[in-house]
């Protein structure tokens, strides 16, 4: 019997050629899975299921976790508002997680005796790949030949050309990861710290001029209306605000962090919807939330961001993070509006039954409704006690 390995198959260099070593050299019998997180056309997945059987798979699949990828991660960190260092909105980094949850569920499912991933020794993804795989399909084996064997793309180029199979592998100036939260954009100037991305690295351009409002209406915290439009569907709600966004331009950056291997990294990211999203969410909490739910809320949610980035998904206390920010969203409800103009987006008003701007109390800055003069003169004295107190006793302080 032959053993049954399960290929996490992108279609890139790095797979195609796992896919054929292994079936060829190791006589595997390759299962080729494709785990698409919403980042595939069906162009796409379509020629990736040709490319796995040409290379030599005995069966090819693709696990749509699309829908999952939002349930169980980007609601949350819309919730919580999540830009890794105030800029990234953790595109790749949670997408990699729920690849690799879903390649392993598939290899429990078939008997897989390994898994294999096409992650080299210098990035993030192997670990992704690697402590998912250790803990949710613990007794298979993980093979990693592009790591292990230390080798080149022109090396694995011409293994394929040699063994039939011809595909357009030429090393790009950049290299790109197309998603659903977003698309990083790697190489080229990137790698020189001084320089930053011209017009023609980005695969949107700019391609309106002007202004035009985008109303973004949330209930709950989610997503429920883009411009009037309600979508059922977050995933087509997402699309369409980056549809909107993208074509101002908005949305891209550059990144600069921290690896979970200790080296820092850079790149380039273009992410219309995350960027309108959030901006527009924190927007509408800024008058929705309390002062403390607001500030705690940000407490956790920068753990949340940073566990998924540093491949702690699976730590149980980010389900305990993750029922706090549902909880935090019960009054998040009513519509942002935003100005979009090309590279930028300003935050205009909202429209909300839970604005806690609206009160009896007083209207900032014009009258209070809520206490009297001699209150507000009461309250000041009490509040500035401690501060009297100390200088009383430290006069020799100057300031």
């Amino acid at each position: 019997m032959k053993k049954k390995v399960v290929v996490a198959f992108s279609g890139g260099l790095d797979t195609s050629f796992t896919v054929m070593y292994l079936a060829k050299e190791k006589g595997y019998e390759v299962y080729a899975a494709c785990a698409n997180t919403g980042g595939f056309s069906e162009e796409q997945l379509k020629q990736n299921e040709e490319n796995a059987y040409k290379l030599g798979a005995t069966k090819y699949v693709t696990i749509d976790v699309t829908k999952e990828y939002y349930e169980k991660s980007l609601k949350y960190m819309v919730f919580g508002n999540v830009l890794r260092n105030g800029t990234y909105p953790i595109s790749v980094s949670s997408e990699r997680i729920f690849q690799a949850l879903a390649i392993a569920r598939y290899a429990n499912e078939i008997g897989a005796d390994a898994i294999a991933h096409g992650s080299t020794g210098a990035g993030n993804d192997q670990i992704r790949f690697d402590m998912t795989f250790l803990v949710l399909a613990p007794n298979v084996e993980i093979i990693t030949l592009t790591r292990d064997m230390a080798l080149t793309r022109e090396y694995e180029i011409n293994y394929l050309k040699e063994h039939g199979f011809e595909a357009d592998f030429t090393k790009l100036k950049y290299s790109y990861n197309v998603g659903l939260w977003g698309t990083s954009i790697c190489g080229g100037e990137i790698l020189d710290s001084a320089q930053g991305l011209p017009e023609s690295a980005y695969l949107k351009q700019v391609e309106k001029t002007g202004s035009e409002e985008l109303r973004i209406e949330f209930k709950k915290g989610e997503i429920h209306a883009v411009n009037g439009e309600v979508f059922e569907d977050k995933i087509a709600a997402i699309q369409k605000v980056e549809e909107i966004g993208a074509a101002y331009g908005i949305g891209r950056d550059m990144h600069i962090g921290d690896t979970i291997i200790g080296i820092k990294g850079r790149v380039g990211f273009e992410a219309a919807a995350p960027m309108l999203i959030i901006g527009a969410h924190r927007f509408l909490e800024k008058y929705t939330l309390s002062k403390w739910q607001q500030y705690w809320k940000d407490q956790v949610a920068n753990w949340y961001g940073m566990f998924l980035h540093e491949s702690q998904y699976l730590e149980p206390v980010m389900r305990d993070i993750e029922a706090m920010l549902q909880e935090s969203q019960r009054n998040v409800n009513g519509m942002a509006i935003l100005e979009l103009r090309p590279l930028s987006f300003s935050t205009v008003g909202v429209e909300s039954e839970d604005d806690l701007v609206k009160t009896k109390f007083g209207e900032y800055g014009e009258i209070q409704k809520g206490w009297t003069a001699e209150d507000a003169k009461g309250f000041i004295k009490v509040t500035s006690t401690p501060l009297r107190v100390y200088y009383n006793n430290h006069k020799d302080e100057e300031i």
